[in-house]
């Protein structure tokens, strides 16, 4: 591919991108679920205030809780419960209650029993809220055996999982971007970030584990690795070596940047950006948590599930929301031609990880 040569202020700017792109495509159903009677009406809420609402309200409902959404159209948090008394006390606190049938731990036992029994690659599965499962995908290269274990595995877990078949292939993208690059490839950086008063960047593991030294497009030398997680996690630290520009920023491709403030979680339904040096700006929504992708490579968990599309080049770069820094794009499939889904390392724990802090 070729490259194209940038500033070192923009080098320096929380650049954004894509790893590996996965196909998948997530229906929301609603299945088993239903709203309790006579609700109240819920407080209008941003998706970074009802994810903090979100959180509080998870601790409060203990096993009582069963997973929550943003409605982006309605502006409320959404929060599944067992029932009328978990209802009451998500109605008190302003969020709209929803019945359904199964809980977060019966959720989270199904994917025990999916990573104990079907790691296979190519497969990935998270938990949607909105259909109260566990969607599990196989890409195009699982064989027909390896669909037939899938099938019975799923199979066993009742209404608690579904199985879809995906046309793309999960792989982690290293080419592409030209952000940052070294002699392994190319990637995007995601996110400028400070540890012990020093600068920093965050950007995907899957780039840090090949790469170890990092550079302009110019070629001139800004960064060495300081920390990779790769498989596990998809996170690398990156500390600067150069004296660049290191603003707080996202490019957005137009002349202008999105200043960061601070990291936030990702919340189901909320409305999110992605920046990539291969295709620079698109936007997308938020369609689960929590997911688990077997690359190749290896299995990552815990990572942001999106239909923002991307293509390969925009590996590592970040995902955010406003002034709120919310992913690092960790794989996904599709193009942004006809779309595709995405998964992204959540940035706050990257951050509590490596002790780090935004700016």
């Amino acid at each position: 591919m070729k490259h194209r040569r940038i500033p070192k202020r923009r080098a320096a700017v929380a650049g954004a991108g894509i790893a590996a792109l996965v196909a998948a495509g997530v229906t929301f159903q609603t299945a088993n679920a239903s709203e309790p009677s006579k609700a109240s009406a819920p407080q209008t809420l941003s998706a970074v205030a009802a994810g903090k609402l979100a959180s509080t309200l998870g601790k409060n409902l203990g096993t009582d809780a069963a997973g929550t959404y943003y409605d982006a159209k309605a502006r409320s948090l959404v929060v599944n419960v067992l029932d009328q008394a978990a209802a009451r006390t998500v109605e008190a606190a302003g969020a709209k209650a929803r019945l359904v049938e199964n809980s977060l731990a019966e959720l989270d036992a199904a994917r025990t029993t999916l990573t104990k029994d079907a790691t296979i690659p190519g497969t990935s599965w998270s938990t949607d809220p909105v259909s109260n499962k566990v969607v599990v995908t196989a890409d195009k290269t699982v064989s027909k055996a390896e669909w037939a274990k899938l099938s019975k595995v799923v199979g066993g877990l009742g209404a608690k999982a579904e199985l879809k078949r995906s046309k793309g292939e999960f792989k982690p993208f290293i080419a592409g971007g030209d952000a940052i690059s070294g002699s392994g490839g190319r990637c995007s950086l995601g996110f400028n970030v400070t540890k012990g008063g020093q600068p920093y960047f965050l950007t995907a593991g899957h780039c840090t584990s090949a790469i170890k030294t990092w550079s302009d497009s110019s070629g001139n030398q800004i960064g060495q690795n300081a920390d990779s997680q790769f498989p596990g996690n998809d996170f690398g630290l990156v500390k600067y070596t150069a004296d660049v520009d290191h603003p707080s920023a996202v490019d957005l491709y137009n002349g202008s940047s999105q200043s960061i403030t601070h990291a936030a979680e990702a919340t189901v339904g909320e409305k999110v950006t992605r920046s990539g040096s291969t295709t620079q700006v698109h936007t997308g929504t938020v369609t689960g948590l929590n997911a688990t992708v077997n690359y190749s490579e290896g299995t990552v968990s815990g990572l942001i599930q999106t239909d923002v599309c991307a293509e390969p080049g925009d590996s590592g770069g970040s995902l955010f929301d406003g002034d709120a820094a919310i992913g690092l794009t960790s794989g996904g499939s599709g193009d942004c031609t006809s779309g595709g889904q995405t998964f992204f390392q959540p940035v706050t724990e990257a951050l509590s990880a490596e002790g780090a802090s935004i700016g």
